[in-house]
């Protein structure tokens, strides 16, 4: 019976023992490997966690954890950890490093603390490690480019101290590196950046480098977007061969200890004057600080010219130039006297005209042709039209007042009775004003904008702001043909552009896009509008912004060539009394382009700048506001109703939001793309290069973003 016992007892033992150690290995390595970081954090929102349950035959189905099938492995492999944004307190396992086929690894938004584990690095498939804003202290370890496909680094905003080693070299497949706001020191290292030959981005601002700046940054030919080096303690001058850059990186040297004169070759001559404040000793433009030698050979050439002038006059006039001063004084005179006659003889000869070759309203003397009143026979609703009848037939104003109809194109001529005549359509009405399309008796249409009856003490400033307008000339903006000046009426003339805007063929009526939409022809849009902005903004005689940039600003002809509208027309409504803060009606478009707009509605093309009522318009807003036009091109979605991330989640993103949460998350390219798009297997690159110039726009830095010479240059490249 003691013998039966005993057996029975050790039975027991040796069942519970297997049963233990069953239920311990039923979990991949993977797994056990993932519980680690479970056990590493001891604080926080741990709701991440709730379902990492050690009793699960695999972790593929954890949150945040993603998995693949691997040939030659009999279970699917880890290969991405997402847990970001939850603020959990605690440290990165080391264990984290057994996973040799993880390639993403997300970790950013929290506080962990501690240092990054040399032993994470065993982890050979790493291409991507984000573990910005959270507490981590330490140095960067040299051997984080044992990774042979680090693509993406990003360790910003922590607390990591040291120097900058000199094994970066090794990671020659980076393609972004960013070490902003932390605690790093020292001089850079020399031989780095001529390795890093796909270096795209590079951000070491906010952190204390010394030293100078090192000749070779100029090497990193794929470098985009910003070349941040501010807020550090760089020394010494700029070297020039940062010119050597590609004409699109835009710099930020600010708040550095930089000096001497600033470089004027290459990507210099791209650069404004914030890229370099803060550095009291550096001069030259764009800043507004001459340089010292400059500055005083200047006063030398001064000073001489007045000696010669003071002894000229010491020695007195010779008499042959008192002759030839005479002449010319002679000669000038009667110049005026022939223009005064001239401008007399052409006001009396005009002074009677009439629109009609009539004369006053009710009259039969007959008078000559010309552009003069009867403009307010255009009616103020749909409901007044009558397109057999035509518009204004009536031939006068309202009050019998007079004004003129200029034409802005010399080539573009008819007379106002003409476009009195003609048949007339409402396209739509707003605060804007009403817009109808007129077709002239040659069979042309143009778009005619009725702007209102108020300004009537404002006439040269309206007309100086028109003229502005009227000398922008480029194959991408909506060309202004004439306009029509009276006290109580004032319409623009342009053209009529046939295939409606951009917000119509993406969305229309059933809310999909155009089946004509396909990615090259949205590629074409893109390209067209980013060379009008880029116009506005570095040719145009005002340097226009246009500050209203959106899809049904677009104007698309029936070859979906785009054009620019309503640039400069806020300013127009100032000056005619309308209410500018309305949207609506566009020049030169075509229903259905006006639509009434709700004031409350939040408008998500505005830069966050933008959105602060006392900040005046600047270039970079278009950017911003250009930059979610490519990304609405690029995912087909609307920026203010843009679907959230996961099905389980609750929160909501605008679409700029939504694209960079999905590109930090590595997310395919399938699950942000245009369903439309993905038919066309030969443009992935091409997309892919338009979200990064998109992102470039969109970022919340107005400073950060490129100029929108740069985007167009960047985009023809495509």
């Amino acid at each position: 019976m003691k013998k039966f016992r005993t057996l029975f007892v050790l039975s027991f033992l040796v069942f519970n023992i297997q049963l233990h150690i069953n239920s311990g290995v039923s979990l991949t390595a993977d797994g056990l490997s993932l519980l680690s970081l479970k056990s590493a954090v001891d604080g926080g929102d741990t709701s991440a966690f709730t379902d990492w349950n050690e009793n699960d035959a695999t972790p593929c189905h954890w949150t945040g954890i993603s998995c693949m099938n691997i040939s030659g492995s009999a279970d699917p492999r880890v290969v991405g950890i997402a847990v970001s944004g939850k603020n959990l307190r605690g440290y990165i396992p080391s264990e984290l490093g057994t996973l040799i086929y993880l390639r993403r690894l997300n970790l950013h938004g929290n506080n962990l603390n501690g240092s990054i584990p040399d032993q994470l690095f065993n982890a050979t498939s790493l291409h991507s490690i984000f573990l910005y804003g959270n507490s981590l202290t330490g140095s960067l370890p040299p051997s984080i480019c044992n990774l042979p496909r680090l693509q993406n680094l990003d360790l910003s905003n922590n607390s990591l101290s040291g120097t900058l080693p000199e094994e970066l070299r090794n990671c020659r497949q980076l393609q972004r590196l960013i070490l902003s706001g932390n605690s790093l020191s020292g001089e850079i290292p020399k031989g780095i950046f001529p390795e890093l030959a796909n270096l795209e981005q590079l951000d070491l601002s906010s952190n204390s480098f010394d030293g100078s700046i090192p000749q070779d940054v100029g090497e990193l030919k794929s470098l985009s977007g910003t070349l941040n080096l501010s807020f550090n303690h760089f020394s010494g001058i700029i070297p020039r061969s940062l010119g050597d850059l590609p004409l699109t990186v835009s710099f930020d040297l600010r708040n550095n200890n930089l000096s001497g004169e600033i470089p004027q070759t290459g990507s210099f001559a791209n650069q404004g004057p914030t890229a370099f404040l803060n550095n009291p000793n550096l001069c030259g433009f764009p800043l507004q600080k001459s340089c010292k030698n400059s500055s005083q050979k200047a006063p030398a050439v001064q000073t001489s010219g007045q000696e010669n002038v003071g002894m000229e006059s010491r020695k007195g006039l010779k008499p042959g130039l008192i002759i030839l001063i005479s002449v010319a004084d002679a000669i000038g005179v009667a110049f005026i006297g022939l223009v005064i006659v001239y401008l007399y003889w052409r006001k009396k000869d005009s002074g009677g005209c009439s629109c009609t070759g009539k004369g006053k309203f009710g009259g039969n003397e007959k008078k000559n042709l010309c552009a003069l009143p009867c403009v307010t026979g255009f009616p103020s609703n749909e409901s007044e039209i009558e397109s057999e009848k035509g518009v204004g037939a009536s031939g006068s104003g309202a009050n019998g007042s007079e004004g003129d109809l200029v034409a802005i194109d010399k080539g573009f001529n008819f007379e106002l009775d003409e476009l009195l005549r003609a048949s007339a359509y409402v396209l739509g009405k707003s605060g804007l004003g009403i817009v109808y399309k007129v077709v002239l008796g040659n069979g042309v249409p143009v778009a005619v904008r009725r702007l209102g009856e108020g300004g009537e003490q404002r006439y040269k400033e309206f007309v100086s702001e028109i003229q502005a307008i009227g000398r922008v000339k480029h194959p991408n903006i909506v060309k202004l043909r004439a306009y029509y000046w009276a006290p109580d009426e004032k319409l623009l003339i342009s053209d009529f552009i046939s295939n409606g805007n951009l917000a119509s063929a993406l969305h229309g009526r059933t809310g999909q896009p155009s089946p004509s939409l396909s990615w090259a022809t949205r590629l074409k849009i893109a390209k067209g509008t980013a060379r009008g902005l880029a116009y506005l903004h570095e040719c145009s005689p005002r340097k226009f912004v246009h500050g209203d940039v959106k899809p049904s600003n677009i104007l698309l002809d029936n070859e979906f060539q785009p054009y620019i509208s309503d640039f400069g027309l806020n300013r127009l409504i100032n000056i005619t009394g309308n209410n500018p803060s309305s949207s609506g009606g566009f020049i030169g478009g075509a229903l259905p382009y006006l639509k009434s707009v709700q004031p409350d509605r939040p408008n998500n093309y505005r830069a966050p700048e933008a959105r602060v009522p006392a900040n005046r318009p600047t270039q970079k807003w278009d950017v911003y506001s250009f930059g979610v036009v490519l990304l609405e091109l690029l995912t087909g979605k609307s920026p203010e109703l843009s679907p959230p991330t996961t099905s389980t989640s609750i929160e909501i993103l605008d679409l700029v939001r939504w694209v960079r949460k999905g590109f930090e998350e590595e997310n395919p390219l399938s699950d942000m793309v245009d369903p439309m798009l993905l038919k066309e297997v030969h443009a992935k690159k091409e997309v892919l290069a338009v979200f990064h110039v998109a992102l470039a726009c969109t970022e919340v830095d107005p400073e950060v973003r490129p100029r929108m010479k740069s985007v167009s240059e960047n985009l023809d490249k495509i």
